[in-house]
């Protein structure tokens, strides 16, 4: 019987896990660099949202690929 990796995930899921989350992080830092009130210029409202999503939708992908055996 030969072991297999006890690893829920293969490779490329981490890997697109980890830039998920650096995509996120970098979302967040870009709202938070917009320099009208209450963040409600264009990094605020529209460029960091989208950013944060495309970090959340690449970690529902990451968790939904399935592993290369």
């Amino acid at each position: 019987m030969s072991e297999k990796s006890k690893l829920a995930f293969g490779r490329t899921n981490y890997i697109l896990m980890i830039a998920g989350i650096l995509t996120l992080t970098i979302g967040f830092i870009v709202m938070t660099l917009d320099k009208e009130q209450y963040g409600f210029g264009f990094l605020g409202l529209t460029l960091g949202p989208i950013i944060v999503m495309a970090g959340f939708i690449m970690e529902i992908v990451a968790i939904l690929i399935k592993p290369k055996k």
